[in-house]
């Protein structure tokens, strides 16, 4: 069967109609949960590695890449803000070199926009040099550091005292980029299957029906509706469910996830042309998130924001989305009320800018003068599957886990994929397939 998806003709193996009748009995040395950008870009370096291997990726959508893979900024980040040495660091830069790589291979349109951080005060101005230092240490491509004459030449509308230039910067559709990978994945043999929801993974003591391999498959995965995969070994990347696929075979329940909803504004069509590229505040160190910015993107418009609150369901796009055991579970957590009790005052002014879009304006307005409340729209939303740990403290960087007894031995859990996931996810997926190598002996 034949799908379009955002352009792109992809076959998926299986359609949701006839997904009982071909799983049934349906054997596969590895089965991959979760068909968003870093599972599926994980399958692909995965089959590539092993073409010799059977693999099934499970996704619980009727399309693969909906959730975050399909609700970002598309941006093609450079590397800039992690700590020098970190794994962040190292997986964006190459996965930034990477992701430039796989679009001019496979044809698929991006921009080098480049990105300038603005400093608007002159406090600001040793943070901003220090974010250039940092960059450095990370082999940044192409940083410097230019003056307000130069912000001009580079952002004719953009006001500041200084800024760092990071040319390197790009805009790219990350859910086009990330059905490509499904679609490399496929014409290498594998099987993509949705509209399959996960809900239990488990050893098993008897043979598959009508299978002369023994016990060669001891792991069963299972879905909501009751069919079932039986597979060698297991990886699963959830997303904004990966704390919860990982508690299926006995992992902790922490790290947490706690979705926050991203609210953006879009600039109306006649104003897009004032934001060439992307337009970021210097971060603030007090706060946990980067702030508002201009972002444009690949069909033309330009996005402002986001603003950073807890969203009522783990996939709740709209402002009312709400989901009882996803809001229980945020709520009664205790991370996360430490992290509130922490950032009260940032929380609160995150909420009423959500509300009220003349104040989120009123920010915009220090970098673009001439923006007014009429020139914006309401625009999409995404949801950030943000780690946390009991402390209250934000987790970024990767958690991988197993879980007990025999399943933990052949099951591996992206418990956390840190943004930025889709500019690395090439890289993440080079790292990825080596700890299922090491730990499957593949």
């Amino acid at each position: 069967m034949i799908r379009t998806l955002s352009g792109l003709s992809f076959r998926a193996s299986g359609a949701a109609k006839d997904f009982a009748t071909r799983r049934l009995h349906s054997t596969y040395d590895v089965a991959v949960v979760g068909g968003g950008i870093v599972g599926l870009a994980t399958v692909r370096e995965l089959i590539l590695r092993h073409p010799s291997l059977s693999f099934v990726l499970l996704e619980k959508e009727k399309e693969l890449a909906v959730h975050q893979s399909g609700h970002n900024s598309g941006v093609i980040h450079s590397g800039i803000y992690y700590t020098p040495g970190s794994l962040k660091a190292r997986l964006c830069v190459r996965g930034a070199t990477l992701a430039y790589e796989y679009c001019e291979k496979k044809g698929l349109p991006y921009k080098k926009c480049g990105k300038l951080i603005v400093a608007l005060e002159h406090e600001e101005i040793p943070r901003l040099q220090a974010l250039y230092e940092r960059g450095m240490k990370n082999n940044v491509r192409d940083l410097s550091i230019i003056d307000a004459k130069g912000i001009r030449e580079r952002e004719p509308f953009c006001r500041g005292l200084m800024a760092l230039d990071s040319p390197y910067t790009g805009i790219v559709d990350w859910r086009m980029v990330a059905l490509r990978y499904g679609q490399d994945f496929e014409e290498a043999g594998g099987t993509v299957v949705t509209d399959a929801e996960v809900d239990d993974i488990t050893t098993v003591t008897e043979s598959p029906a009508g299978s002369a391999d023994g016990m060669k498959y001891p792991i069963a995965v299972r879905d909501k509706k009751g069919n079932e995969v039986r597979c060698r070994y297991v990886l699963t990347c959830g997303g904004l469910y990966s704390d919860r696929l990982s508690q299926i075979s006995g992992c902790s329940p922490e790290p947490r996830i706690v979705p926050f909803r991203g609210d953006y504004l879009v600039l109306k069509p006649e104003k897009h042309f004032w934001a060439r590229g992307n337009i970021y505040p210097v971060p603030d160190p007090r706060f946990p998130f980067l702030g508002v910015h201009f972002t444009p993107r690949m069909d033309g418009s330009v996005w402002l924001g986001p603003n950073a609150v807890l969203a009522f369901k783990r996939e709740g796009y709209k402002v009312y989305d709400f989901n009882v055991r996803d809001f229980a579970d945020a709520l009664s957590f205790r991370g996360l009320q430490k992290l509130v009790m922490k950032n009260v005052t940032y929380g609160i002014g995150e909420m009423y800018r959500g509300i009220f879009i003349g104040a989120q304006v009123k920010i915009l307005q220090k970098y673009i003068p001439e923006l007014s409340l009429s020139d914006v729209l309401r625009g999409p939303a995404g949801v950030r599957a943000q780690a946390l740990d009991r402390d209250g403290n934000l987790v970024d960087d990767f958690v991988f886990d197993g879980g007990v007894g025999d399943v933990g031995s052949r099951v591996l859990h992206v418990r956390n994929a840190p943004s930025p996931a889709a500019t690395s996810s090439l890289a993440i997926a080079e790292m990825v397939a080596d700890e299922v190598e090491s730990r499957f002996a593949l």
